[in-house]
């Protein structure tokens, strides 16, 4: 996929732990996983909302876009 999640990153930047975040944001730190591994397919926006308020960062910290190569 060509955007990456980078949940991992502002987690380390905050020394904020995964299951401290879910709680935090109101998910399961499965769901929060997949998200920190690539797996996930769709974010709600009202997820990534409160991601943001819990790590008091931008979407475009948490989100990068790579192009596929061809």
């Amino acid at each position: 996929m060509s955007i990456v999640i980078n949940v991992d990153v502002m987690l380390a930047k905050r020394k904020m732990k995964s299951n401290e975040l879910a709680k935090r944001v109101g998910i399961s730190e499965q769901n929060l996983s997949i998200l920190k591994t690539g797996k996930a397919k769709a974010i709600r926006l009202s997820t990534l909302d409160a991601i943001c308020i819990a790590l008091n960062c931008q979407p475009g910290d948490l989100l990068e876009y790579h192009p596929e190569e061809e």
